[in-house]
Parts: C-alpha cells; structure tokens; sequence
C-alpha cells in the first residue's frame, strides 16, 4: 500500500508519502510548497515530483490520503474515511478553525478530482480527547450554550498520541504502548494491568499545546473549544476573559470582526513583543536588551509551567515531562526555564545533555531525577499514515453487503 498524507495550510501544502509492507510503514518521500494559490496545481505538482523521483510510476499507484484535520461541527470526531458527512462537519467547524477547515475541505475536494481511485481519510484532532472526564470538558455556562457546542475540544492530538506511544516505548511500558496504539478505532480503551503511567505532553511551536496523559490517553488539554485558547501562539492569543472582547470594541471604536481579527493575526508572541512572531527572532531582541521581547518569554515560560503544573498535579505527579514542536525541540534554554526550580518535584535537566539536544530525540534529565524530561521530535503525519491505514483495515474487514 502507497499512503500520502498532505499537510494543508491555508497559503501551504506539504505531503510525505508512506508505504506500508508486510505490516511495517515507512516513509519514502515528501516535499511542499509555499505561497500556495492554486492547490490543484500544487498537488498535481507533488505528484510529478514523485513520479520523477521513481516513487510511482503513475498516479493510480497512491491507495491513500491522510489528512491531519481540526475540527469537525456536529459532533464530528476520529478517524473517519471522508464522506459528505465528513465535508459537511469541516464546513461547520471552519468559523471555529479559520485557518485551517477551509484549507483541508478544499484540499479534499482538488484530491478527489486528481485521485479519484484513492480512498481519502480523515484524522480529526479532536480525536485523542474523546475520552476525557465530562468534567474536563466543560465550561461553566449555561446547558443551551453546551447543546450548541461550547465545549473543549483539544487539538494538536496526532502530536500528542505520538508523544503517548513513543514515551511509554522509551520508558518500557509495552502495556500502555498497545493500549494507545489504535484507540480511534475503538469504543472505549482497553484496561491497563500495572502501574499508571503519566505523561505531560509540552507541544510547542507556532500553535502550542499541553495535555496531560495516563496511560496512553488524554486526561485534558490546555485548548479549548477553538485553537485561539490555552497557551500564548506565535499571533494568537490564547487564554483570554471573554468580557475583554466587548471591552475593546467600545473603547478602541472597532467592531467584531476587526476585534477577533486582531485576536487571531496580531496577538500572541507578536502582540507582546512588537517584533515578531518567531520566537527565533524574540529570543535574539530579548538578547540585544529588548524588554518587550523579554516579556513575551517570560509570558510563554511562565503559561507554560502554568499547564505542566496542572496536570502534574491532576495526575499526582508524572513520570515523564515531554517537549515536542518545533519550539520545544530546538531550544535548550527554554526547556531549562521551564524546569527551573523544581528539583523538589524531582524534575531536574542535565545541563550539558540538555544542551546538546537540539532537533533530536533524548532524555535530557539528569540520571537521578525522578520524573525523565524527554525530547521526542513531532512525528504527527506518522500518526495519520498509521490511524489512515488502520481506518483501511477495518474497512476492508468489514463484511459486504448484500
């Protein structure tokens, strides 16, 4: 089987092609595009470069297409071969997920004409959250306002299940790495024999994310109903009083739409700082003096041991602190100061170890500590090529009708 998952942004598109023999998946090929305008084109394009690269020899070859979306309205969740059902839950979810339903609904669609014999696969982020406490999901509001949906979803689950399945490997805990291994395709998890294992799972890049993990499954996450919540992202707010909204409109003259606009594009790291969304680029202002900048980390440091510290104690305790994401891959300093002090909580880096890691896995606590901090690099479309595959299977094993 030749597996694409294709990675959509709203101006970007990039794709990895798997391919799945006798049982093991491994990943052959990717590339992407920037400043995307015509997805058609580009996805056409993608296609000769693998032909060219003596990946397929025709289009036909792709059996697959694994797509990494958010949200679906109506209730929509797992992983689920696309349908309309499918389309029409993208639809509804897109005033939630603006920079991301349009680009995969279309995406769908430009496939569906490119590769009509590929079967198209859905894996919604939400899906690692379905079996989080109804009182992890809940907000405080009236029940109307949760019949219409307000309720925390949690994203970034494709990195996060990575994180459950590759922190109970490298700890040893086979039981759990079973258990968490194709949970989209289950009713409810399987029990778990042996010592709990729990995990903080630190997602942190350009959108960030925490969720705290027991045996291999989400007990919440630091997201909410839409990914404008929880941790400061690179131009979006996160956390914010609702009744700051209504505020601002009045004082500053603007209306809704310029508010929420400002919200989703102007706020965040780049709100604070005033230089830039990249924290490369924060990091090094804060290092010229720039007290702006400074402040945007402090700010993210300190939201960040914000949520490590909630589920550490909803969990009492952890056994292992995960950073993945771009940002909690590629610096050392930020993983030292989110773990500073806290040698009386057993987490302690080993400097040097921690140092050194740099965009490779590790463990880079110090052989004493109590609770391993590990460095695992994001490996999410791995995960939508294995849940695509495994949605495939079951299909197949699905018997006919008559």
């Amino acid at each position: 089987m030749k597996l694409l998952v294709a990675n959509l942004g709203s101006t970007s598109y990039k794709y990895r092609l798997f391919v799945q023999e006798d049982g093991e998946l491994r990943d052959v090929a990717n590339g992407g595009f920037e400043r995307v305008t015509d997805f058609e084109a580009v996805i056409r394009e993608g296609l000769e470069q693998l032909h060219n690269g003596g990946f397929i020899s025709s289009n036909a070859e792709i059996d697959a297409v694994g797509f990494k979306t958010v949200l679906g309205g109506n209730g929509v969740s797992g992983c689920r071969i696309v349908d309309q059902e499918v389309e029409d839950a993208l639809e509804a979810g897109a005033a939630l997920a603006p920079a991301h339903n349009p680009a995969y609904l279309t995406g769908i669609r430009k496939f569906r004409e490119v590769l009509p014999e590929a079967q198209l696969v859905a894996l919604f982020e939400t899906s690692f959250y379905q079996w989080v406490d109804e009182a992890a999901k809940r907000y405080a509001i009236p029940e109307s306002w949760r019949e219409a949906g307000v309720v925390r979803h949690g994203f970034h689950g494709a990195s996060h299940k990575s994180v459950a399945e590759r922190s109970a490997e490298l700890l040893g805990r086979n039981d759990v790495l079973t258990r968490v291994r194709g949970l989209y395709h289950q009713d409810t998890p399987s029990p778990v024999h042996g010592p709990s294992l729990r995990v903080v799972s630190c997602h942190l890049g350009g959108s960030s994310s925490i969720t705290g993990i027991r045996d291999g499954v989400a007990i919440g996450t630091s997201m909410g109903m839409s990914p404008q919540s929880g941790l400061p992202q690179n131009n979006r707010c996160g956390d914010l009083d609702p009744m700051a909204t209504p505020h601002v409109v009045k004082q500053l003259g603007i209306n809704l739409e310029e508010a929420l606009l400002q919200l989703n594009t102007q706020s965040g790291l780049l709100g604070i700082s005033g230089v830039s969304n990249d924290l490369r680029d924060i990091k090094k202002a804060a290092d010229d003096g720039n007290t702006r900048a400074q402040l945007a980390i402090d700010h993210l440091v300190q939201q960040i041991r914000h949520w490590v510290g909630s589920f550490f104690f909803q969990l009492g305790g952890a056994d292992a602190i995960v950073f993945t994401g771009g940002i909690g891959e590629h610096n050392p300093w930020l993983r030292s100061a989110v773990c500073a002090g806290l040698e009386s909580l057993g987490i302690c880096l080993d400097p040097e170890t921690n140092r050194n890691c740099i965009g490779s896995p590790g463990c880079v606590s110090h052989p004493d500590a109590s609770v391993k901090v590990l460095v695992l690099p994001a490996q999410e479309e791995e995960i939508v090529a294995a849940e695509t595959c495994r949605a495939l299977q079951n299909l197949s094993a699905q018997p006919a009708l008559t």
